[in-house]
């Protein structure tokens, strides 16, 4: 019976040892899982920082830039709009004066081209006349 006191004494020692052991790695793994945390809040912390310090500013120039191209884009499309609507007057402004023109020179020189036509045709005539149409073409 000795011998299996023994036996076991010698089982509840390893199982002891074992014990002691992983509480051992487990009291290691908390410090090493502790200083990991503090190593990353560390370096969260450094990044607010650099955020707070470069980033936030820069962004803060990039709307300033962005709201800038905005106003310049809005300027131009309305200047844009208004030479448009200027040239669009201006060529209504042509095509109305051109008109006109048509008209006017037509007026005047609608008489002057009756007269022309009238001449023309009594020119003809009379060359027509002198000369009598060959023989075999009735009139």
């Amino acid at each position: 019976m000795e011998q299996h006191l023994a036996t076991t004494n010698l089982l509840l020692g390893i199982m002891a040892a074992v014990s002691l052991l992983e509480a051992f790695l487990l009291i290691a793994a908390a410090v090493a899982g502790f200083m990991m945390y503090r190593r990353v809040m560390s370096a969260v912390k450094l990044l607010d920082g650099f955020e707070a310090r470069q980033v936030a500013p820069l962004v803060a120039r990039m709307h300033a830039v962005i709201d800038d191209v905005k106003d310049v884009t809005a300027t131009v499309r309305e200047e844009t709009e208004r030479v448009d609507q200027a040239i669009r007057t201006a060529f209504d402004r042509v095509g109305d004066t051109a008109d006109r023109v048509r008209f006017t020179v037509r007026a005047k020189t609608g008489r002057i081209v009756g007269l022309v036509r009238g001449v023309r045709a009594a020119i003809e005539e009379v060359l027509t006349s002198r000369h009598p149409p060959p023989a075999g073409i009735g009139r």
